[in-house]
């Protein structure tokens, strides 16, 4: 049977792979939800114009829109089935991603309710970032003693030494 970790990261990494599909997805094309799609059209252009740097550097809202939709869309696709190490490296650039859209909604000054999402989001893929990296817990070896024939578990050394007290 699968341990809770490993079902809490399954969990985690299908939510939120999927939810990056669709929300890719609307920032690419109107076929979802024509409304979404145009509201994406306008939040876009607000965050060019609030930073003209990447007017400087040639980077149109239609460009941005289109390659952080494209990078929501290749990480959800990761995340949800490829197994492995690339979760984990689509969990991190998500995790980017989910930052640097907070702070094109604070730039702007966008209310609390037009980015919630991403703050909730952004808890989730740290979450199963932080659940991920950490090492599977081994249970402790079973050594068996045989005595007259007799078999009887031995107590793990480092378990037997722990409820000793030192005297010196």
């Amino acid at each position: 049977m699968a341990s809770p970790r490993t079902i809490t990261i399954v969990a985690l990494s299908v939510a939120l792979g999927l939810f990056f599909v669709f929300m890719g997805t609307i920032k690419l094309t109107p076929r979802l939800s024509r409304d979404a799609y145009n509201e994406m059209k306008r939040a876009y252009k607000s965050y060019v114009r609030a930073l003209p740097m990447l007017k400087k550097m040639g980077v149109s809202s239609i460009l941005l829109r289109k390659s952080i939709g494209a990078l929501e869309v290749a990480c959800g696709i990761v995340m949800t089935l490829v197994p492995g190490r690339p979760k984990d490296v689509a969990n991190f650039l998500l995790l980017l991603l989910v930052l640097a859209v907070l702070f094109f909604h604070q730039l702007v000054g966008d209310p609390l309710k037009r980015y919630a999402h991403a703050l909730v989001f952004g808890i989730l893929l740290t979450c199963r970032l932080l659940i991920a990296r950490q090492p599977e817990e081994q249970p402790p070896e079973k050594r068996i003693l045989s005595v007259n024939g007799d078999e009887q578990p031995l107590i793990n050394e480092a378990a037997a030494e722990k409820g000793k007290m030192k005297v010196s």
